[in-house]
């Protein structure tokens, strides 16, 4: 055997024993006539010591046979820290060459270096913290849908494209020229026969593709936790797939959630939030406050649709470079406000606005009073067409709470936003757009108006559908599915999508709703998001072990890259250059 334990194991009741440990040098140092080596696994480190000269430099693979004794300086920081083992014999199974970054807690290698030699910065403990953590996530997971007697079945990576939504991911045939497989965004269809076809409980841990832009919580390739249930309603779902989660917070965190979890409407979040997604961690809700502000003469205000304000506790104190800054700083595209008015609820009970030549010091203190604002803290008051304005304000809500230092990672407020509109109007392409996927049925209670000709009664139709949230982030989604053929030819009829399309893209799945499809529902979660916010991170890219970068490449092996001409012949293709 090439050891005996492994280099996070050995304690005091060790001390005495011989023992054979393998790994890699973290680090030597020589005191005196004494030489002392960090030898490192994925289990943690061992300090060696010996009085012979070693000729050893980092990374070097070694194998070292000896004895367990105590420490005379024992390190509290270490699991091991009360012992060492003294070097009988040293053997060296791979010499290494000096690595290009210290693989330590903190590296001094960038983030693009660290790419390149990724397999390098995954010998870091914190990666290895990051991914020890998914694997225990995804055991909790199987377990507890085992459990739940859920069977995990695979669906297909080389499927039709259907491009609805993101752009998918092709595949070329070789044995059938000019004809491609797209990988899929999602196994949403599959799971849906394999209801018609009576597996009545699936789930998959399922890689899953889109070919989109990407940012600190995408990449091109993800992991999704893929379930579907038959004979349910959206009670049924939602107590399920709650119980899973109150189950891998307890088991993996030691953190108990409530039970049971708060709920909140789309239009409530909405509302109060300024997004669908919301952090219920901190206060600062939006408030309406068009009654107050308008017939004053503030033009802005008196032409507006929708007026909204925020309270920002204790930020009166702010300078007026620091509310430019933060009026400069909604103006950015990624924002799209035009301005913003504040008003400072100063400490010693004035009141100061950017807007005071219009209102009195009355009329400014109804506002913050609507906001929900005491003294010392600042109002922020944004206007323009409602939904763009209230999610603008959302932004704004997240930013300041970032700065405030309110958004604890080790604090978790996970809820359920249910009753999402079913559809969404493009004025740019004068058509409804399915909200979530052309799948989801519309609540019994809305059907008379999703059957209505009238585009206003088809905006006032809420989905079947549900997701969770975590501390700002949507961590999975779902729906109770359309399961009868002419329903599902409603949607698509709604939807724009002709017959002969519908029938070209989706006909296998029509066709199998005519031989008895039971009712259905389930959701999704991306096991990746679940991983980092666990893992109280933000980017999910220390939970991948191999990812992508934000032009979608892999630095380490050079990927995407082009193809020979004799693949491209046997593929029948021909590249030519963007224009």
């Amino acid at each position: 055997m090439y050891r005996t334990h492994t280099c996070g194991e050995l304690r005091i009741q060790h001390a005495g024993q011989t023992v054979t440990l393998a790994g890699w040098v973290q680090r030597f140092r020589k005191l005196g006539g004494m030489t002392f080596v960090d030898l490192r696994d994925r289990y943690g480190i061992t300090q060696l010591v010996t009085e012979k000269e070693i000729a050893l430099g980092r990374e070097y693979v070694i194998q070292v046979t000896g004895q367990v004794v105590e420490r005379e300086s024992k390190n509290p920081k270490m699991p091991t820290g009360d012992v060492e083992v003294k070097i009988a014999e040293v053997k060296v199974l791979n010499k290494a060459q000096t690595p290009p970054f210290t693989i330590e807690e903190l590296s001094d290698g960038g983030e693009d270096l660290r790419a390149r030699y990724r397999y390098l910065d995954l010998r870091r403990p914190p990666l290895q913290r990051a991914l020890a953590l998914r694997h225990r996530l995804a055991q909790e997971i199987r377990t507890y849908l085992d459990g739940q007697g859920f069977m995990e079945i695979e669906t297909p990576y080389l499927i039709k494209s259907t491009p609805e939504g993101a752009r998918d991911f092709v595949v070329p045939s070789r044995m059938n020229p000019g004809e491609f497989y797209a990988l899929p965004q999602s196994p949403q269809t599959f799971k849906q026969l394999l209801m018609v076809a009576g597996y009545d409980r699936y789930f998959q841990i399922v890689r899953c593709f889109r070919d989109e832009d990407l940012r600190a919580d995408r990449q091109p390739e993800f992991t999704q936790i893929d379930c579907e249930m038959s004979f349910v309603e959206q009670e049924d779902v939602l107590n399920t797939f709650e119980g899973m989660m109150r189950t891998m917070f307890r088991n993996a965190l030691g953190v108990e959630i409530p039970d049971p979890l708060p709920r909140m409407s789309w239009y409530d979040a909405m509302d109060r939030y300024g997004s669908d997604k919301p952090d219920i961690r901190f206060g600062m809700e939006i408030r309406e406050v068009g009654d107050l502000v308008k017939g004053h003469g503030f033009s802005v205000f008196d032409g507006a649709e929708y007026v909204g304000a925020i309270a920002v506790p204790g930020c009166a104190e702010y300078t007026r470079k620091q509310l430019d800054e933060l009026t400069e700083w909604v103006k950015r595209p990624q924002v799209g406000a035009q301005g913003l008015v504040y008003i400072k609820l100063n400490p010693d009970g004035s009141i100061k606005s950017s807007v005071d030549k219009f209102y009195a010091p009355a009329d400014l203190q109804a506002v913050a009073d609507r906001a929900g604002a005491a003294t010392g803290d600042l109002v922020l008051v944004m206007c323009g067409p409602m939904r763009k304005t209230q999610t603008r304000l959302g932004v704004l809500r997240i930013e300041m709470g970032n700065r405030l230092g309110l958004r604890d990672p080790k604090v978790f407020a996970p809820l359920w936003i249910v009753d999402f509109p079913l559809l969404e109007w493009s004025e740019e392409d004068g058509r409804f757009y399915a909200m979530h996927h052309p799948f989801t049925a519309p609540k019994p209670e809305h059907e008379k108006w999703f059957y209505s000709d009238r585009k206003e009664d088809l905006e006032r139709v809420c989905a079947n559908a549900y997701d969770f949230v975590l501390n700002g982030t949507e961590l999975g989604g779902g729906s109770i599915r359309i399961h009868e053929a002419a329903m599902q030819e409603r949607m698509f009829e709604v939807l724009g999508i002709s017959k002969k399309d519908a029938e070209y893209k989706f006909g296998f799945i029509i066709n199998a709703f005519k031989f008895g499809a039971p009712p259905h529902g389930g959701l999704a979660f991306g096991f990746d998001r679940v991983c980092a916010l666990f893992g109280g991170q933000e980017t999910i890219r220390d939970f991948i072990a191999f990812p992508k970068n934000n032009q979608g490449r892999d630095v380490m092996i050079d990927s995407p890259s082009r193809i020979d001409q004799t693949q491209l012949d046997e593929l029948c293709l021909d590249i030519r250059a963007r224009q």
